[in-house]
């Protein structure tokens, strides 16, 4: 009798790679080595910690710095750079350095996973991406060594300048500051916010856009998706950091105690930290209520395809816009920089953001029943946990368990995509080469 061999979709692969990372990691922080006092965090603690970990999130519920020991933090970085890379990524970077054949198989995983148009090259742009990803990395850590070698001595300082420049570029969040409190201590200070930001901003623009910047050095040699990626990008910085440093200008518990160069910074840095990198320089808690709107827009979009970063991604929203103004305008097609895009395209992004608006929603309605915080409080998390970003306007570890599982499946939903993990459940994959076409009904909207 012979044999049945499950064959998994590219999706279900990815789906179940960065479930079994997050398993092993949540393993490990369990053990009693990995907390600081010699005791377990216990495993659904554990869980959480790593969940975040993998998916490049930062939401915590022990201080990284505080509650973890070295062998635990070790753990976390790992993680942290294995999801911030990718399963497939990690996976090829193993295979290639045991000289194993990537076959046809692994090579559509890895398409799925970088999100690529098309299959040829996916092994060159994966070795590029490690290329790339250790470079920057490495280049921030020795600069981000300017500023903590003179605070923590050449040991510490050098370890806290290479798991944070890891942690930023892949819009992780995790920090080593302790007392929960991020970067707040260094909100006024040049080195450390643009070191922090270039190294968000860079891990957030995604591989591909990296790779195209790096070999056409005009703007009119890049392609479509990259000139959508950076246009797109810097309008929301732009507009994110004008609105935030005018409606916290006065705030005294954000930006009204500091000085110009800090409420500059500090409006700036809270612009690019939603996308999505969860550090933060000023105390989330004491935004206004308008803030906290702007900065779940912002970690809702989220970053760029084939990056670290994760919301519906800055060209999902873009096309749609685009589709928007295109309906408005009355024309047919969806144009931009001389190109078209397809109604297919479209039809993802609103698929994309629909699901995304769904979860949002869904889960911020179990979280307002099961936590005494405020609403906007409550989708604030929630958003945070989907745009894997890592913000908080309070304190995790005070979550019942039930809502620490709903923030744990609503961060893997936001890093492997909600799209991609629809398509992993989904019995088959739609098809639009059925030979049956319909009569064309009628269907009044508006």
């Amino acid at each position: 009798m012979a044999k049945r061999t499950i064959r998994l979709l590219p999706t279900q692969v990815l789906v179940l790679g960065f479930a079994s990372m997050i398993i092993v990691g949540a393993l490990l922080l369990t053990l009693p080595v990995a907390s600081s006092t010699g005791e377990s965090i216990g495993f659904l603690n554990a869980l959480f910690e790593a969940t975040s970990a993998v998916c490049v999130t930062g939401l915590v519920v022990v201080d990284t710095g505080d509650d973890l020991s070295l062998f635990g933090q070790l753990v976390i970085i790992t993680l942290i750079q294995m999801g911030g890379l990718g399963f497939m990524t990690m996976a090829t970077m193993v295979f290639l350095l045991l000289g194993k054949r990537i076959t046809l198989r692994e090579r559509l995983v890895i398409q799925e996973a970088l999100n690529e148009f098309k299959l040829q090259g996916v092994v060159r742009l994966t070795r590029n991406i490690i290329g790339i990803t250790f470079l920057i990395e490495g280049i921030g850590a020795l600069i981000l060594a300017l500023r903590f070698v003179p605070m923590y001595g050449w040991g510490e300082g050098l370890y806290f300048s290479v798991f944070h420049a890891i942690s930023a570029f892949c819009n992780a969040g995790f920090d080593l500051m302790g007392g929960y409190r991020s970067f707040t201590d260094f909100t006024d200070d040049f080195i450390v916010n643009f070191t922090i930001m270039g190294l968000i901003v860079c891990g957030g623009l995604g591989f591909s856009v990296l790779l195209d910047i790096y070999r056409n050095r005009h703007f009119r040699k890049w392609s479509l998706h990259t000139k959508l990626v950076v246009c797109v990008t810097a309008a929301l910085i732009t507009m994110g950091a004008l609105f935030f440093f005018i409606v916290e200008f006065n705030n005294p518990a954000t930006l009204g105690s500091q000085n110009w160069r800090g409420k500059i910074l500090g409006a700036l840095f809270q612009s690019v930290t939603p996308r999505t990198a969860g550090f933060n320089t000023i105390d989330q808690a004491s935004l206004t209520n308008a803030s906290k709107f702007m900065t779940i827009i912002l970690m809702f979009i989220g970053a760029s395809p084939a990056g670290t970063g994760g919301g519906i991604k800055t060209t999902t929203a873009s096309v749609i816009l685009l589709a928007v103004l295109s309906v408005i305008k009355g024309r047919r097609d969806v144009e931009v920089f001389g190109r078209r895009i397809s109604y297919a395209i479209v039809n993802r992004a609103l698929a994309i953001a629909v699901i995304s608006f769904i979860l949002l929603v869904s889960v911020s309605m179990v979280l307002s029943l099961l936590e005494p915080y405020p609403l906007v409080d409550v989708l604030f998390e929630t958003a945070s946990a989907l745009g894997t970003v890592g913000l908080a306007t309070f304190n995790n570890s005070n979550l019942s368990d039930i809502s620490k599982i709903f923030i744990i499946m609503t961060m893997f939903a936001g890093r492997v995509g909600p799209l991609t993990l629809t398509l992993a459940f989904a019995k088959r994959m739609a098809s639009d080469t059925g030979n049956v076409k319909y009569p064309e009904g009628k269907v009044m909207v508006g």
